[in-house]
């Protein structure tokens, strides 16, 4: 049971030369900083919203579970703390390349756009206001960050250069096509999801597989549809409450040294709020 990588959220651990177990704590970041409370069964949400929506795009790209059944688990992770929030997946060869889509203008896309006209360097129509839909989704990559380090948006044309033109292409497409699905299937439990971003790999046969997190809170926003409104922000379902907090009582880029128990409380609910909308399932594991 050897740790070969402790992020943010997630801790990997290698099971075999073939398979490694993905186990999601309840650790919260924002504006890349780890804060110094958890937010309790945190990532059991994440793990089983990932698993949920695994499932669900199965028949537009192959994902890299193994199991999420923690009784066919491997001896050493058939423990209660791996219990829910936990999952056995494939290796992959992943790729460099973070994969956001952005079906509204909001958060970056709304500051690059009052600036430039544009959305990472890509045209859009005059007068579009703030959250409002965007014609068609659109494909902006970014590389992986170090931890502690921010992300960078690239052009297309730049992820071409990093995967070769018929892998950007597809991921592209499967990018979109899995967002789109996602997207629709939201709506009628009354949730807008406003982007997303997924991550692939290759697998043992170049094959394109789905792996990391899928659509969860932490890389996801979802907004409430009956309180959206174009022109402003929007109630939303995932950690954007604690990032405003934050910001607001100047901790952006920083942690306080705990934060509220109403915080912690509200920031809980908004996650199982989303589970329990996106699922029509109460949390149990």
């Amino acid at each position: 049971m050897r740790k070969i990588s402790s992020g943010k959220v997630r801790d990997i651990y290698e099971v075999n030369d073939d398979s490694l177990m993905i186990v999601v704590s309840d650790r919260i970041s924002a504006f890349d900083v780890i804060m110094p409370d958890d937010i309790k069964d945190k990532g059991v949400i994440l793990n089983q919203l990932s698993a949920f929506w695994f499932r669900y795009v199965a028949d537009v790209v192959p994902n890299h579970i193994i199991s999420t059944d923690w009784n066919e688990f491997p001896e050493e992770f058939r423990k209660e703390e791996f219990k829910g929030r936990s999952m056995w997946v494939k290796k992959l060869k992943m790729l460099p390349v973070e994969c956001i889509v952005r079906g509204y203008i909001t958060g970056s896309g709304w500051a690059d756009y009052q600036k430039t006209g544009t959305i990472c360097g890509m045209p859009l129509p005059e007068g579009l206001q703030e959250s409002q839909k965007l014609p068609e989704p659109l494909f902006t990559p970014s590389t992986k960050a170090e931890l502690g380090e921010h992300d960078e948006n690239i052009s297309f044309d730049r992820a071409c250069e990093i995967l070769g033109d018929e892998l950007a292409a597809k991921v592209r497409d499967k990018t979109i096509e899995v967002y789109k699905k996602c997207a629709d299937y939201a709506l009628t439990k009354g949730i807008i999801l406003a982007d997303t971003k997924l991550e692939f790999g290759l697998d043992e046969n170049g094959e394109l597989v789905l792996g990391d997190e899928v659509l969860t809170p932490d890389s996801s926003r979802f907004w409430a549809q009956d309180t959206y409104e174009v022109g402003r922000g929007q109630d939303s379902f995932d950690k954007q409450y604690l990032r405003d907090w934050l910001q607001n009582n100047g901790y952006k880029g920083s942690a306080p040294e705990h934060l509220p128990e109403e915080v912690i409380t509200e920031t809980r609910n908004k996650y199982l709020d989303a589970y329990k909308r996106l699922t029509g399932e109460e949390l149990s594991y």
